[in-house]
């Protein structure tokens, strides 16, 4: 470094300060509590709905009045007598299980129990298999 020069420095102070506190600081228990020590002024504002339940309960009056009103009685399509009389006669003279029969269609046995039960809601993909895996026609006269 000989013949470079002097070497000089920078000695000018570096003044580092805090963040200005933004609202949810100024909102704080502790800065509110200070603020009182020293004698500030505090605004407080309560909202319309603070500390009640109002909104989950109001907008569902209308909701609940319009449910009420409803008589309409809705439930889903179960499979018909003839259907799961059809199948278990079709299974039983193929001499099958219910479950080598639903993995013959690739089906867990619960699904089979379901149609000959009539718990199950129809699904013309499956009763198409199990006509094709049983070789009789499930289905009316189509």
């Amino acid at each position: 470094m000989a013949g470079i020069g002097p070497i000089s420095q920078d000695w000018e102070p570096v003044v580092i300060r805090k963040k200005a506190p933004n609202a949810a600081a100024k909102k704080d228990e502790k800065a509110v509590n200070a603020a009182r020590r020293a004698g500030a002024e505090i605004e407080t504002i309560k909202k319309s709905t603070a500390g009640t339940n109002k909104a989950a309960s109001s907008g569902t009056s209308l909701n609940t009045r319009k449910l009420d009103d409803e008589t309409e009685n809705l439930a889903h399509d179960r499979v018909p007598t003839e259907l799961k009389k059809a199948i278990m006669q079709a299974r039983m003279e193929k001499k099958l299980t219910q479950s080598q029969l639903a993995q013959m269609i690739n089906e867990k046995p619960q699904v089979i129990q379901e149609y000959e039960s009539g718990k199950a809601i129809p699904n013309q993909q499956i009763i198409t298999k199990l006509e094709r895996a049983l070789g009789a026609k499930l289905r009316g006269k189509k």
